[in-house]
């Protein structure tokens, strides 16, 4: 192969999208550029209080062409630009949108610009929780377990239960809705000039993982299994989707349009989409039996077994096991965490209050230098919060927290749940308390592990990878420590657009696996953290008290809902 072939990955995340320039030889790293999304960050069409969280589709293409764009202009221009083969994407999920018979977003047809329902429903929109409820009921009634492969719950994270929601909640949407598409699978059809909804292809990751897609049922649930559960879904399987593909496949080739708006040639091939996560854990170089684990905003957690040795075996409580979902001709089995760096980010709000509100009306220093002191100090706060908890003695009296402060993805998905924070005294302080929420996540992450160890799959080791896995050597050590195991963190800072790099160079041709790809551009690890011993039996110890105290917080929860009715 020639050094002068390159691949582009793009990686929508909650708050931004990236993209990354690849020299496909070796997995260099030959531009990356990020773009926040605007109306996302003003916080337009989200409610916090409602649990609604919904992103413009403006605020994706406009990410996509200023980042790609920004990227070849960074590495060279024309010439560079010549020499791309392939562009793979990867998006959070469950993240769907309501789309019209083109295949449109509604938000980009006249009328819905500015209506929340017409907008792509972000992953950790939870204002479908009566319809999830009503799905894992209602599955009870049939002989065929349609929910054995999403881990037995279906969650209101997921396609469906936001589907009925929206159909329920917006007649107007309703009329207008004639199919119902996840992120990952829209961007492809996009770039590719796709016409009629009924010719996206569906990736076999979103479509196996959250819409309950199946081998085994040919397809998706029958028809009788959605109607029955409400006439609003009737006949909808019908515009949906029978087949899927794995993401080494092509959803084609750069448009003509979109070619001119990128400044690339309508040869590059354009891959199938797939989640952040399965594609993050790929380009973190992931290994059977091996967890890998992004780490963000939530966690998503990847494990990769070989097909033949998960026959027969059903993990309860995760977010699905799918073959090919990851890499093709492996299962993808998939859980993590509502609630990760989300969790601090919360507590980062709490503490910086006063800064967000109260010194910008200060009668001490002007304007411009009180918005300077408040960035200065935001940036701060977390840094400062993680050396002064890690000078802490851990003791099984600590503060003690639960990190269900966006509900529970795994186990046993409850997007009900929140969090909670026990054994507060007068002399608990910020760095005490922050402790506590780190030491909530990481018990949350072993949680996860356990489940996995208990239903009969090996966790061999863990790889890191995102922003807490890159930036928090704090969160990473006590993880370790917790774990009981070695965490490897992968160099790449961008590593879900470098495994959709990865995955671009296949639907080029330019390598004929996924394997392949990986042995080749992988970058490898640049730190491991291994457990303290010293530490073992104090966690193992503060893990007991923090599954009784979750035990009683869900038991609460359920007291509280049952009031309610």
């Amino acid at each position: 192969m020639s050094k002068d072939q390159f691949v582009i990955g793009v990686d929508y995340g909650s708050d931004s999208v990236r993209s990354v320039l690849i020299n496909a030889l070796n997995g260099e790293e030959i531009a990356s550029s990020v773009f926040n999304y605007p109306r996302w960050q003003d916080g337009l069409f989200c409610n916090a209080a409602e649990n609604q969280f919904r992103q413009h589709p403006l605020d994706y293409i406009e990410g996509l062409e200023a980042t790609i764009k920004d990227c070849l202009e960074k590495a060279g221009g024309e010439s560079i630009a010549r020499a791309v083969r392939g562009l793979s994407v990867d998006t959070t999920g469950s993240t769907p949108v309501a789309v019209d018979k083109n295949g449109v977003p509604l938000a980009l047809t006249p009328g819905f610009e500015k209506n929340p329902n017409a907008m792509f429903i972000l992953w950790k929109d939870h204002t479908s929780i009566p319809e999830a409820a009503q799905i894992n009921e209602h599955a009870t009634k049939f002989d065929i377990n349609y929910l054995k492969y999403v881990g037995g719950i279906y969650s209101s994270e997921w396609f469906w239960a936001k589907l009925l929601h929206i159909l329920r909640a917006d007649e107007q949407v309703r009329k207008a809705c004639y199919s119902w598409v996840e992120h990952c699978d829209w961007i492809p059809f996009l770039l590719t000039g796709g016409k009629g909804a009924e010719n996206i292809m569906r990736g076999r990751c979103s479509a196996g993982h959250k819409a309950l897609w199946a081998e085994e049922f040919g397809g998706l649930p029958p028809d009788e299994f959605f109607s029955s559960l409400d006439p609003l879904l009737k006949g909808f399987t019908s515009r949906l989707f029978t087949d899927t593909y794995t993401s080494d496949q092509k959803a084609g080739y750069l448009s003509k349009e979109w070619a001119e708006r990128l400044g690339l040639s309508t040869d590059v091939a354009v891959g199938v989409g797939a989640f952040d996560a399965h594609m993050g854990a790929v380009g973190g170089q992931i290994e059977p039996y091996h967890l890998s684990k992004v780490m963000g905003t939530s966690t998503c957690d990847i494990l990769v077994a070989p097909t033949a040795e998960m026959q027969g075996k059903l993990v309860k409580g995760i977010c699905g096991q799918v073959n090919g979902s990851v890499i093709p001709g492996m299962m993808g089995l998939e859980a993590g965490q509502s609630a990760f760096g989300d969790t601090y980010a919360w507590f980062k709000n709490v503490l910086s209050w006063p800064l967000n509100n109260l010194l910008k009306d200060s009668a001490i220093i002007d304007a411009k230098t009180a918005e300077a002191l408040r960035n200065e100090i935001s940036e701060r706060i977390i840094p400062e919060l993680s050396r002064q908890a890690q000078l802490l003695p851990i003791e099984a009296n600590n503060e003690l927290a639960i990190d269900w402060f966006n509900g529970r993805r795994t186990p046993d998905a409850d997007q009900t749940l929140k969090g909670a924070i026990t054994g507060l005294s007068l002399g608990s302080d910020a760095p005490k308390i922050f402790r506590s929420l780190a030491e909530a996540t990481c018990f949350g992450a072993k949680s996860i592990v356990d489940r996995f160890i208990q239903e009969g799959i090996p966790v061999k080791g863990i790889i890191g990878i995102g922003g807490v896995a890159k930036k928090s050597p704090f969160v990473m050590q006590m993880m370790a420590d917790i774990l009981g195991m070695p965490i490897r963190i992968h160099q790449f800072k961008h590593t879900c657009a470098l495994g959709a790099a990865m995955f671009a160079a296949v639907v080029a041709d330019i390598y004929p696996t996924v394997e392949d790809a990986m042995a080749a551009m992988g970058r490898g690890f640049d730190v491991e953290y291994y457990p303290d011993k010293q530490y073992k039996e104090v966690y193992a110890k503060r893990y007991q008290q923090y599954n009784s105290l979750g035990k009683f917080v869900a038991w609460q929860i359920g007291l509280q809902s049952n009031t309610n009715l």
